[in-house]
């Protein structure tokens, strides 16, 4: 249509459709309402949190996201849709709140006097309390912008799930805090003023990663001659008159259980300020709720352009619920109708058979194994000294034994079962990937901690396969971690301690492959003991060949293959619910040794060390595995985790008994390991040294072939006996081997 022609036009005068969506006042006072007249229990719950908060300096309020939906659902939508635009209006909300609150008589009368037309600046207003002649607008202008933290019950995504699509929106993640960076200043006003004629300007700085830029010229509303005066780019900001919040860092993982199988862990980076700075360190579980943002990331490498379109993203933190190690059992909420249910379970007479049977009831057998687990599970009471020192109540388990006795498999059991676990193959693992690494972040050139295995695990459990198979150098990186339960970090101008109150359940091959009986545990074993010492119980795993327990072990492993409901155990407890009773537990109780049981423990603790003295003088050798101070710290960690199974909060005689039996049949079994056998074999070794030296004057010489048919053939000593002495007497220099080691001549005495 073209208006050119001779025709009448025209046009609707009539206002257009009004929108139904709200506008920003009006979402503002829902707010306001909603802090105001929210109650629940009879109690106006974020109008009291607020009040508490302000009074004590703490500028935020905690709100849970199901009260705004509950209150209103259009807006609780909106937050979750428009989370940038909304909770600026809500932090301005708590604000206004805030003032009416705290100073209620200093706003009425500032309104007052502002309706009357007198000047509050001028006169004092005695609001009714101690302080008189109080300046309304400077006491309320004293509170700054609330910082609105969120809470959420709703079901977290994974990073891996994270897209474009969820841009902008709140979004909530769990994972693993890796690294933080130190705090940094970041502006939310700033004072510019210029070189040419000094004048002031301000400007608001938007919240997120997005760079600001100053004005090219002089804003001065004067005459032309004045800007013309002022140079190109001229302001410079005023940091004294600005206006600057906290701000930090944070780089989130994902926790590893989470991590499909054959992927990398992904990460993504979180940005965090005000009063959520501070809150997590690297190895701290959480889940953080924010607003999925993207920035633009300046390329430094030479060479390579910067792209345009492309952004990377990050998240704005809004909220942090932490559920990580020590603070996952204390901050767990248990249901009435659980705590009962775990306290009926704790009076079972036979919890502790059953418990244990339901450690891996998959693998046949290995009970006293199992019921070692149970206690690592549970874990010993944590003492903290007056004098400031810690004992650890975490136990430790090294299995040691033959390939395939299911050590792999009860150490992937564990890794389920706990609460917190890690899971990691010595082979595979370094130093710094079991401790903590120092890195270098690309864009700010600082050194940051990143948290390993043990770091990462706080307050659970690190499952190590593959133990003997590791370098010894980074066998020792554990050894302050597992008993000191700390990491000492000095590297790169770091010096800083970490957390690691961990149990360590290992599971290690001796050195042949396969268990020796003819060789002492120190041949065995190929461990220094200074490691062995860390370990509470040592379990020596042998494939022993039995025709009976073969059968049931074969009878068992066809009823798994063929799904049949045999395989199991009778009260067996389900995984989810075994947690859940773990976490209980270790939240609830910390039990202590009564007399009668502390003085158990002294006497028997004497009675094993006169028995391992006694084994070193009749073998003429030290014992590979000590028994030291540690190992009476060890019975009383497992006497308390066998107390506290039952929600015990006093270690009887009965637990002391139960835990000597078990330290007997793990540890002091390692330690008298093939000690009858060795004391034959040494017999035998004299009596054929003493019979050589008859048989073969000096200077003769006689065939290995022909000693092998006169001592050995004739079934009167073993080979291995006829072998030692052998080499004995060659060591001592009384024989020599000629012709390959098939001739022997006596040399000397």
């Amino acid at each position: 249509m073209s208006y050119d022609r001779g025709r009448i036009t025209t046009t609707s005068v009539l206002p257009g459709e009004t929108s139904n969506e709200p506008n920003l006042s009006h979402i503002q006072a829902i707010f306001r309402s909603f802090i105001l007249e929210f109650w629940v229990n009879n109690s106006y719950v974020y109008r009291d949190q607020l009040r508490e908060n302000v009074l004590s300096k703490n500028y935020s309020l905690t709100v849970n996201m199901e009260d705004i939906i509950a209150y209103n659902e259009d807006i609780g939508q909106k937050i979750s849709e428009q989370p940038g635009e909304i909770l600026p209006l809500f932090e301005k909300a708590i604000r206004d709140v805030a003032k009416q609150i705290v100073y209620p008589s200093l706003i009425a009368a500032q309104n007052t006097s502002a309706e009357n037309g007198e000047s509050s600046n001028e006169e004092g207003i005695n609001n009714g309390s101690n302080e008189t002649h109080v300046n309304p607008q400077a006491a309320i202008s004293a509170i700054p912008v609330c910082q609105i933290i969120l809470k959420s019950n709703s079901n977290p995504l994974s990073i891996r799930e994270l897209s474009a699509s969820y841009i902008s929106k709140l979004v909530k993640i769990p994972g693993i805090v890796i690294s933080a960076s130190t705090l940094s200043s970041k502006a939310t006003s700033l004072q510019l003023i210029c070189r040419g004629c000094n004048h002031l300007h301000r400007i608001e700085v938007d919240s997120g990663f997005s760079g600001i830029s100053l004005p090219s010229r002089c804003l001065a509303v004067s005459d032309s001659n004045q800007r013309q005066g002022c140079p190109p780019n001229p302001y410079v900001v005023f940091h004294e008159h600005s206006s600057f919040i906290d701000q930090q860092s944070l780089k989130l993982q994902e926790a590893p259980d989470m991590v499909p199988v054959g992927e990398m862990p992904r990460h993504i980076l979180l940005s965090v300020d005000r009063n959520l700075c501070n809150q997590v360190t690297p190895g701290t579980r959480c889940t953080v709720i924010g607003i999925y943002s993207i920035f633009s990331k300046s390329s430094n490498i030479k060479g390579t352009p910067n792209a345009v379109a492309v952004r990377h993203p990050y998240l704005r933190v809004v909220g942090i619920q932490q559920d990580a190690g020590h603070d996952l059992m204390r901050n767990m909420v248990f249901s009435e109708t659980e705590e009962e249910e775990f306290i009926n379970i704790s009076k079972n007479p036979d919890l502790y058979e059953i418990f244990a049977r339901s450690i891996a009831p998959s693998i046949y057998g290995n009970e006293d194994v199992k019921k070692a687990i149970a206690c690592l599970l549970m874990g010993g009471s944590k003492k903290i000294l007056p004098d400031g020192m810690r004992l650890r109540g975490d136990i430790n388990v090294l299995l040691l034994g033959d390939p395939g006795t299911a050590k792999s498999q009860l150490l992937k059991f564990v890794e389920k079962v706990s609460p917190i676990a890690i899971y990691t193959s010595g082979k595979g693992s370094s130093a710094a990937g079991l401790t903590a690494s120092v890195q270098r972040d690309a864009g700010s050139r600082e050194f940051y901690l990143e948290g390993g295995a043990m770091v990462l695990a706080d307050g659970g459990v690190v499952c190590i396969d593959e133990f003997d198979k590791m370098r010894d150098e980074d066998r020792v990186a554990i050894h302050e971690a597992m008993e000191q339960q700390t990491i000492s970090i000095a590297k790169a101008g770091i010096t800083t301690i970490l957390n690691s109150r961990t149990s360590v359940l290992a599971a290690a091959n001796p050195i042949f492959g396969r268990y020796d009986e003819m060789k002492s545990p120190g041949e065995n074993i190929d461990f220094q003991t200074t490691i062995l010492s860390r370990f509470d119980m040592i379990f020596i795993i042998k494939d022993e060949h039995n025709e009976q327990r073969d059968k049931e072990i074969a009878h068992h492993v066809m009823n798994i293959h063929m799904n049949k409901a045999a395989t199991e155990a009778v009260g067996e407890i389900p995984i989810e619910k075994m947690k859940r009773y773990i976490a209980y537990c270790k939240s609830k109780c910390a039990p202590r040794l009564s007399p009668e049981a502390s003085q158990a423990l002294s006497s028997e603790f004497v009675e094993i060390r006169q028995i391992v003295q006694q084994q070193e003088q009749d073998s003429n050798e030290r014992s590979s595995i000590p028994i030291t101070i540690r190992q009476l710290e060890a019975i009383i960690r497992i006497s308390e985790s066998l107390a506290k199974l039952r929600l015990s909060p006093v270690v009887t005689t009965e637990h002391v008994q139960e835990a000597m039996r078990l330290f007997q049949c793990s540890t002091m079994a390692a330690v008298e390991s093939g000690a009858g056998t060795r004391q034959e074999l040494v017999h035998e070794v004299n009596k054929i040294e003493q019979e050589l030296k008859r048989r073969l004057p000096i200077g003769w010489s006689t065939s290995y072939q022909r000693l092998l048919n006169e001592f050995v053939q004739s079934g009167r000593y073993q080979q291995n006996a006829l072998d030692r002495a052998l080499l004995m007497l060659e060591r001592r220099e009384t024989i020599q081997f000629r012709h390959q080691r098939k001739q022997i001549f006596r040399s000397g005495i």
